[in-house]
């Protein structure tokens, strides 16, 4: 009877335990969707980027970065699977999107930017099995895109054509999945972009293009209809400052610029040497990087380059070792054996540094780096002399963007005999630059996914929704707006 008396009392008590648990869950939900003020009390801009490992969307990131510094405010990304995005925004838990919309969209629920990238949808197939001719090839086929992606809004419009056509909306995966199983057979083909297969070309070299969906199409930052006025126009005097400055065109180039440069046998045979002879040298590679104070897949893709890590390969005009040094390089360097896999290394290592530290402070990272390469393949002075010939083009003999457009000149006599060092094969280091931009950006994906530690530190706060909600009820870290200067002092935490 004593123990009946007693769970009666316990019913109001846990009665009131319920009832305060779902209160709190109450408050913390309604806290968890309240939509953000306006960007400029919380003195916070949120954008949204797609959840993905491609380029693009590192491009995004980037973009929002230098969007957010214009305005002087902190920023918060948070990435969300991409047919979330629009609904993200249009619920106001989103100042705007940085994931491209394209503006040939309608959209009455939707504003656009200024465009700033030219992207064309294509069909991605397997080149050993048979390719599509027209766009009837892509009946009864298994096709899959990502849920509420351009490509997915592409096929969308294609079926008002073809109304028989079907395929299958990816939820929580990436363009770059697709592309991979369509590599390994699991697909028959996909809808991507041109820069994205061509990213991912490099990664399969088995993946070709059938033909294009649609016309090519421009990408712009999307804002809800009814989004402030002024950080509308702020992003209009943004994208013009960027395009007028230049800075626009050195971010596309470095994330795009070098998509395209490896043959796809050569992306084959790089990717064989990953497997079979990178794991003898990458512990070299990494202590020479500390040495030097240089990432160390730069030195590995360098490495890999000058000799397909070949440490006694020799060319026809005697230029040895791991990193093809000449013997002028070498007694310089101090280099007793060029041949030695570690001395060759170290040498190289070295003399792209000294190249670099004596470059002019006016050119910047990461433009600094491919510089010193082309002045490393051809020397200081025809580097030097490259830089003039920009200048006297009216361009900016600071960016590689720009320098690069005019290097290969030097081996024409329009241009070399009015220079101080004369002729120079510009062109083979335009081609050595680039090259190793892209097989540095291959070690660097490949890289991250084995060690997270590794990631860039962020000035921003960063929230992925792969794994859980965007909305978390733990709290932002409180960035403030210096006031001597217009630049934001990020406090960087990372929600995965």
């Amino acid at each position: 009877m004593q123990n009946v008396v007693m769970r009666r009392h316990e019913i109001p008590t846990r009665a009131l335990q319920i009832g305060i648990f779902l209160s709190l869950l109450l408050f913390g939900y309604s806290n968890l969707y309240k939509p953000l003020p306006a960007w400029q009390s919380e003195a916070l801009v949120v954008v949204i980027a797609q959840d993905s490992t491609l380029t693009y969307e590192e491009f995004s990131k980037q973009l929002a970065q230098k969007f957010a510094a214009y305005l002087a405010v902190p920023l918060k990304i948070i990435l969300v699977p991409a047919n979330q995005v629009e609904a993200t925004m249009l619920s106001r838990h989103a100042h705007l999107s940085a994931s491209g919309f394209s503006l040939a969209e309608k959209n009455p629920a939707l504003l656009f930017g200024p465009g700033y990238l030219t992207l064309r949808e294509q069909v991605a197939y397997n080149q050993y099995q048979p390719a599509p001719r027209n766009t009837s090839g892509l009946l009864g086929k298994r096709i899959a895109v990502v849920a509420g992606s351009n490509q997915e809004k592409a096929l969308i419009t294609l079926k008002e054509q073809l109304p028989a056509l079907n395929w299958e909306s990816r939820k929580n995966q990436t363009v770059e999945d697709l592309l991979g199983e369509v590599s390994k057979g699991a697909l028959d083909y996909t809808i991507a972009d041109h820069e994205q297969i061509a990213q991912m070309l490099n990664f399969h070299p088995n993946l070709a293009v059938a033909f294009n969906i649609g016309k090519p199409s421009q990408l712009a930052w999307a804002f809800p209809a009814n989004a402030d006025n002024e950080l509308i126009a702020a992003n209009e005097r943004f994208f013009a400052s960027i395009e007028k400055n230049g800075e626009l065109n050195k971010l596309l180039d470095h994330y795009f610029g070098h998509n395209d440069r490896l043959a796809p046998l050569d992306a084959a045979e790089f990717m064989k040497q990953l497997d079979t002879t990178l794991p003898r040298y990458q512990s070299l590679f990494e202590e020479v990087g500390k040495v030097v104070n240089e990432d160390w897949r730069l030195i590995a893709a360098i490495a890999y380059q000058e000799s397909h890590w070949d440490p006694l390969a020799t060319s026809f005009t005697n230029v040895r070792g791991m990193m093809m040094l000449t013997e002028a390089t070498a007694d310089e360097m101090k280099v007793a054996n060029r041949l030695n896999p570690r001395d060759s290394t170290l040498g190289g290592a070295k003399y792209l540094r000294q190249i670099k530290e004596q470059l002019p402070d006016s050119i910047q990272e990461p433009a600094r780096t491919w510089m010193a390469l082309a002045a490393y393949n051809q020397g200081m002075g025809h580097l030097e002399d490259a830089r003039v010939l920009t200048q006297r083009q009216k361009a900016d003999k600071d960016a590689w963007t720009d320098v690069k457009k005019w290097m290969p000149s030097l081996n024409n006599p329009l241009y070399f005999e009015k220079l101080k060092h004369g002729y120079a094969r510009g062109g083979e280091a335009v081609i050595f630059v680039e090259n190793i931009r892209a097989y540095y950006d291959m070690l660097t994906r490949l890289d991250s996914h084995n060690d997270s530690e590794k990631q860039p530190r962020h000035a921003y706060q960063l929230v992925s929704t792969r794994d859980k909600p965007a909305f978390s009820l733990s709290g932002l870290r409180k960035a403030e707006v210096g006031s001597h200067n217009k630049q934001a002092a990020v406090d960087y935490s990372l929600v995965r």
